[in-house]
């Protein structure tokens, strides 16, 4: 199966060489790897030059956007410009980030996944954090989910679903769309990432607002989102998440944001939420 990664970077010169040679020491390479500089102000495009002219997979996209890091739009801007770079000739395309270090059967193990389930659309492993000089899960989702930072679609399930939405929630937006059309989500416990650079390092109080109205865009309603809100901040074990998830919400109701999904897509998003809370309640 033909693959293709995009890997969206802005500042990553600390460890965009990692992942880039974790890439090229698959056991199952893929056949074309875009790195696509947003705007870096430091030596990321240098780097990602260096590996190009070693490595023919490897190529550079610039892009330019606003410099804050906003969880949602800028990198799925950064991933938009690296797709129109491609053939669509792939059977496999993943969006990456650029702060990972991939196992070396990580590629192979993907592909194996897709090739037993034709009705596979979506797969992915986890992301680990070092604590305390040990590789520990970055428990930050369930283990049904794909983080953004590792996803890998089937052509025919990222047709379905039309890409990806530049909008915070585009990586739950993306599952919920999928299981609507049909796919089914793989996440391999035993595919384990190291993430260098934990989720939400660079994030503001204001971009922590847009968890919240990504629920509203989502059509999850205000007891979804309440139940969905305190999941994460117990997670994260900030109760202050909780009040900004909120407040979120209600200010993208107020200003009546766009959803992201349209009024069929909505109802089965909410039915599948009710459906895994009373799954793992009873």
């Amino acid at each position: 199966m033909k693959t293709y990664i995009i890997i969206p970077a802005y500042n990553e010169a600390e460890f965009i060489g990692e992942t880039l040679q974790s890439l090229i020491n698959q056991s199952f390479p893929a056949n074309k790897i875009v790195v696509v500089d947003d705007g870096s102000t430091d030596a990321t495009p240098d780097i990602v030059t260096k590996f190009a002219a070693k490595h023919p997979e490897i190529s550079l996209v610039k892009n330019t956007s606003e410099g804050i890091h906003l969880p949602g739009s800028k990198v799925i801007n950064a991933f938009n410009t690296g797709l129109k770079s491609l053939d669509t000739s792939f059977d496999i395309i993943c969006k990456f980030d650029a702060d990972l270090i991939f196992p070396k059967d990580y590629l192979e193990k993907i592909r194996l996944h897709f090739e037993e389930n034709p009705k596979t659309g979506m797969v992915g492993g986890f992301c680990e954090i070092q604590k305390n000089e040990e590789w520990v899960l970055e428990n930050l989702t369930g283990k049904d989910h794909i983080r953004g930072a590792l996803k890998a679609y089937r052509k025919a399930c990222f047709k379905d679903i039309g890409g990806l939405k530049p909008a915070m929630g585009w990586d739950t937006v993306d599952e919920l769309l999928a299981q609507y059309h049909g796919w089914k989500i793989k996440t391999d416990d035993g595919l384990r990432v190291k993430h260098l650079k934990p989720t939400g390092k660079n994030y503001s109080k204001t971009s922590k607002y847009k968890q919240g109205a990504a629920f509203y865009r989502l059509r999850y309603g205000f007891v979804i989102s309440v139940i969905a809100s305190a999941k994460l901040a117990f997670k994260k074990k900030n109760l202050g998440f909780f009040w900004d998830c909120i407040a979120g919400f209600i200010r993208a109701k107020n200003e009546k944001r766009p959803f992201l999904v349209n009024q069929e897509e909505g109802r089965f998003i909410r039915n599948l939420r009710w459906k895994k809370m009373q799954q793992k309640l009873f």
